[in-house]
């Protein structure tokens, strides 16, 4: 990738794929255990994205290369209102990026972290959006497994949206999953159960969504449990613990939280249904609620970025690969790895490789302009006039 010499920006032409030079990298904001997010402002739009990218030795080192695919492919089958959404994924030969919506509302562990502690009525209105996502999820047959504070995000209004999809998986119709996966504080009792060969199904979800809700209004859990609490222990405590509802909390919403906390996952509330047709939401008028036109009790700070400012500070001071000094990085990198001088970099390259063959390259906006003009070619084929369709209107 050649640095632009020209002051003038590039003109891209729109079949070309998305890459990197598409994009101004604007701040850090965040990282991950392998992946580190910042903002960044599509050149030729000025549309701005937050845009996650994952060191590749990194990834095939922590032999994470399979469920940075997965997610890929997971998130390019959906969009939702409620999530946050891929738009682009492309690569160059040191990562692989996603681009997603932007939200600045922060996530609602930094919110939590900050001793917002937040209304009922909020709450009420984060469990219907998050309902609604996981009713769509539930839909293209998607299990979240790992919803909790950490991985919605608010935007700039205060909606919310799952993000992280990085141990989801897809159900195959009429099967259940057993493998063990999520963050152990927001699992749901089928998982930890010692006949796990029993699985869980989307279930799992509508317990985390109740962990989170309770988290939410009384800034603990409903259950003391750790990362490092056996599991063992933790399908004790689901058996003897008994969640307290502070005396202030609606019978309402205490009620919906036991249907959301019940044990029993065929008893439990895990479809959008189950929750519209509680009496509590009786006045939830459900389209606004999908078209964000109702109002939540808590908006984000609007005046600054809503996650730690040290972000930023470490990309520029301690990051050892900066990414601004990406392109003079790569040029090197061509040089080096035309002579390949130990069996085990070979072996890395050759890995590396790999990736770079099966790496799945996506733009969201595309496939909507392919969509369009699939749909406008549709409709003038109908409007056609029958003998103009067959060419027998020609004398």
């Amino acid at each position: 990738m050649g640095a632009n010499t020209s002051s003038k920006p590039p003109v891209f032409d729109e079949n070309d794929d998305v890459n990197f030079d598409h994009f101004e990298i604007l701040r850090a904001i965040g990282k991950g255990s392998f992946g580190k997010v910042c903002i960044v402002q599509k050149n030729d739009t000025k549309k701005m994205y937050a845009m996650k990218y994952m060191n590749k030795q990194k990834c095939v080192e922590r032999n994470e290369v399979r469920n940075v695919f997965k997610e890929l492919q997971i998130m390019q089958g959906l969009e939702h209102p409620f999530l946050v959404n891929l738009w682009y994924s492309f690569q160059d030969e040191e990562d692989m990026f996603m681009v997603v919506d932007l939200l600045l509302g922060g996530d609602l562990r930094y919110h939590l972290q900050q001793n917002v502690r937040f209304q009922e009525d909020t709450v009420k209105l984060f469990i219907c959006e998050l309902a609604m996502a996981l009713d769509y999820l539930q839909s293209q047959r998607i299990i979240h497994r790992d919803m909790k504070p950490d991985n919605i995000l608010l935007d700039e209004h205060g909606h919310v949206h799952i993000t992280d999809f990085n141990i989801a998986t897809m159900l195959p119709v009429e099967m259940c999953i057993t493998t063990m996966a999520g963050t152990k504080p927001y699992m749901a009792p089928e998982m930890f159960n010692s006949r796990r060969e029993a699985g869980y199904s989307f279930a799992v979800d509508w317990w985390s969504l109740g962990v989170t809700a309770y988290e939410l209004l009384r800034g603990r859990r409903p259950y003391h449990i750790r990362s490092s609490t056996s599991s063992k222990e933790i399908a004790h405590m689901f058996e003897t613990a008994l969640v307290t509802y502070p005396s202030a909390w609606s019978q309402e919403m205490v009620s919906l939280l036991k249907k959301l906390l019940e044990p029993n996952p065929d008893q439990r509330f895990s479809h959008l249904s189950d929750v519209q047709n509680f009496p509590y939401m009786n006045d939830m008028n459900w389209d606004a609620v999908l078209q964000k036109r109702l109002i939540p009790g808590f908006i984000p700070n609007k005046g600054r970025l809503n996650c730690d400012p040290t972000f930023e500070l470490e990309e520029m001071i301690l990051e050892s690969k900066p990414l601004h000094k990406k392109k003079k990085r790569l040029a090197k990198k061509e040089k080096e790895t035309r002579k390949c001088d130990s069996s085990q970099m070979c072996l890395l390259q050759e890995h590396l490789e790999s990736v770079q063959k099966e790496f799945i390259i996506f733009n969201r906006e595309k496939v909507k302009k392919d969509f369009n003009k699939r749909q406008a070619n549709q409709a003038l084929e109908q409007t056609k006039d029958p003998q103009e369709k067959d060419g027998r209107n020609n004398p």
